[in-house]
């Protein structure tokens, strides 16, 4: 997608009737290659259709912890930490259909069964989720949405972060990371001021780069860039 094609689709989000929504996505389409078509045909039973419910009884072991990663990219990470951690459940929420199919299309020749991908607006999977369910949610590198007038479309929100305490099980973990130095300043300031929500780092500190965590595409190349990388840990504690 062309700068003029992006700049245009920022000004029909702004134009949206006010009865819709506001979302934190934006779409782009992007032919698939042949392992990625491949991988939705041989591996569709790991993609979820929409609407899902709850997300825990997608699986073998509905009991076991579950992670939500919201906005997953080609999903390489996530693949990794369903390998390392087969005792938990994993579920990516990404609007990238190129994206989905690599990920299923990795974690298929994996043969893991602890995780599933679906095409969806996060807002409204957690919506169906009851509360107390999610064990960890995670948001690595998302969209910063960099102009002003596109803030209130920032996932980290006064708005948005209530449903995700909501959904949280108490002791569970929402997990964000960035390489915009300004976003990471919004998000301290959002999250600190979550009254069930506790800074594992410290008040006004971000967390040390976990090692479980894999390096992304985007904190690749926000390294070299020059960025900091930003992680934020906040446990729900009540």
């Amino acid at each position: 997608m062309s700068n003029d094609q992006l700049d245009q689709h920022a000004v029909d989000l702004d134009n949206l009737n006010e009865h819709r929504e506001i979302v934190t996505f934006m779409r782009r389409s992007a032919p698939l290659n042949t392992s990625q078509r491949t991988a939705l045909e041989q591996y569709g039973h790991l993609i979820l259709e929409y609407p899902v419910g709850d997300l825990r009884q997608h699986f073998e072991h509905p009991e076991r912890p579950l992670t939500v990663e919201i906005g997953f990219g080609m999903g390489r990470s996530l693949v990794l930490m369903a390998k390392a951690n087969p005792e938990r459940n994993f579920v990516g929420i990404e609007v990238h259909v190129p994206g989905i199919a690599q990920c299923v299309y990795e974690a298929g020749l994996a043969g893991l069964t602890n995780l599933r991908v679906l095409d969806a607006d996060a807002i409204q999977v957690l919506r169906e989720m009851p509360d107390n369910s999610i064990n960890t949610v995670q948001l690595y590198f998302p969209d910063p949405w960099q102009k002003k007038r596109h803030f209130k479309r920032r996932f980290v929100s006064h708005d948005r972060m209530p449903l995700v305490e909501e959904k949280l099980e108490i002791g569970g973990t929402f997990h964000s990371a960035t390489d915009w130095e300004p976003y990471a300043e919004w998000m301290i300031e959002v999250l600190e001021e979550r009254p069930r929500l506790e800074n594992l780092a410290g008040k006004g500190n971000s967390y040390p780069r976990p090692d479980w965590r894999p390096q992304t595409k985007f904190e690749r190349r926000g390294i070299e860039a020059g960025h900091k990388i930003n992680d934020f840990i906040f446990k729900k504690v009540n």
